[in-house]
């Protein structure tokens, strides 16, 4: 009994000290993030509280996980589960053909908007990030363009389900930080799309300047048959996407009622295609289940955590060193992207977003900034942390699909450009706000 409250003697400065030490030594161990935060929230409750404290933990998980807007969370895995198993995404590519056409470094930009249209349809990184690695890798490998861009270009795309509407990561920060995730979703789009536009900028550059890295496909001109054959490929993934966010953006439905529209579209199509069978919903269940238990747990542990650090005075504590350091809003909110950035170099964004924005988002309130606008911004460096090593998970996504000879090395050094076209985005943003509409 002597452990129950004996933990105050060390003050909140001891304390915070301690709870980092113990989250780092622990994750250092391979333990996951979602049972070190449960198991540190758990040790901190009885040592700083005693017995008493344990049921203010539970309170704090259920008012995580009995959110309506978390419904949605599932119904977009489901749906990029769905498209993993169905040939969709490989029609889509192939329709995207001609958008690329006889110009430099086409097949590079055809794989840009088809992975901004699947981003659009659910959301989801890692599928996107594996079906493009199967679809359009080994197609700009064979037509000689050069690996590094090919490889930085999958990745990059991929992770564009960071941004773009509905995007899961704005669900997760819209949850923890209280705010509209509809509004969310609108000052998102804008960004997104920018984004985009750098990587097709960037690509275009580097074919004009060094043409060999990019050779323009040869052989004979598409016939138009063939050109009306390849755009049904767009047609039910467009009508997906509209069915989607325009019911969003429309007012009709929901972000979670949404979901569920996309669900049904994306079954249907399966349906129309004659890919639909119960093996394919089965497995895409299966996936469904492993992808949101993992999210679940990692809220419950770091909802936790943030639970008990909050009644430790913790979280006052951290909000007063952080606004200490500088008196100039600007400088406070660069060190927050500073914190998030190297964050996200170890950590699984979902802990960052449910153990960072309960301290982050009252202080950017406090400051005079929009906390919708900072979502995005926490979105887009999130984006970099996708990519940054020594943990980015596209890296490691396309790794698993890639042809051997290209090693993890090869990944993480053909990302370096793109992650600097991420913070020269992040950079615009803080800039110029207005961008995201706010």
């Amino acid at each position: 009994m002597e452990l129950f409250g004996s933990f105050q003697a060390l003050g909140i400065e001891g304390g915070t000290l301690l709870m980092f030490a113990m989250l780092l030594g622990l994750l250092v161990t391979g333990i996951p993030l979602a049972y070190v935060t449960l198991l540190v929230a758990l040790i901190f409750a009885l040592g700083w509280f005693g017995p008493m404290a344990v049921p203010l933990i539970t309170s704090r998980v259920y008012s995580f996980v009995s959110s309506f807007v978390f419904v949605s969370v599932p119904m977009f895995v489901l749906m990029a589960a769905i498209l993993d198993r169905s040939g969709i995404a490989r029609d889509l590519f192939d329709a995207m053909k001609l958008v690329g056409g006889r110009l430099r470094g086409g097949v590079a930009i055809q794989t840009i908007f088809v992975a901004v249209i699947l981003a659009a349809m659910s959301g989801i990184i890692g599928g996107e990030v594996v079906l493009l690695g199967l679809v359009a890798l080994p197609q700009m490998l064979r037509l000689g363009y050069d690996k590094h861009l090919a490889i930085g270009v999958v990745c990059a795309g991929g992770a564009l389900g960071t941004m773009v509407p509905p995007s899961i990561v704005l669900i997760i920060y819209g949850l923890t930080a209280n705010v509209s995730v509809g509004d969310l979703f609108t000052a998102a789009f804008i960004p997104g799309l920018m984004l985009a536009g750098f990587y097709i900028a960037y690509i275009l550059i580097r074919a004009y300047l060094n043409p060999e890295i990019a050779p323009i496909p040869e052989g004979p001109d598409v016939p138009m048959s063939e050109k009306l054959r390849l755009l049904k490929g767009l047609i039910l993934p467009l009508l997906v996407v509209a069915g989607v966010l325009g019911s969003i953006y429309g007012g009709i439905a929901s972000v979670t009622e949404a979901s569920a529209v996309g669900v049904a579209g994306v079954l249907l199509s399966t349906v129309i295609r004659g890919e639909f069978t119960l093996e394919l919903l089965k497995g895409a269940a299966l996936q469904t289940l492993r992808t949101v238990g993992m999210i679940v747990w990692i809220g419950i542990g770091a909802s936790a955590l943030v639970g008990v650090f909050n009644l430790m005075g913790g979280i006052n504590f951290v909000s007063q060193l952080i606004t200490g350091i500088s008196e100039n809003p600007l400088i406070i909110l660069l060190f927050m992207m500073l914190i998030l950035f190297v964050l996200g170099m170890f950590l699984d964004w979902v802990g960052i977003a449910l153990l960072t924005m309960p301290i982050f988002v009252p202080i950017i309130t406090q400051l005079g900034y929009d906390p919708v606008w900072f979502g995005v911004l926490f979105c887009m460096n999130m984006q970099v942390s996708f990519l940054s090593p020594p943990f980015g998970p596209a890296a490691f996504y396309l790794k698993s699909v890639a042809p051997p000879d290209i090693s993890l090395a090869t990944i993480f050094r053909s990302l370096l450009p793109f992650i600097c076209l991420q913070v020269l985005a992040l950079a615009v943003l803080i800039a110029f706000p207005g961008i995201t509409g706010r």
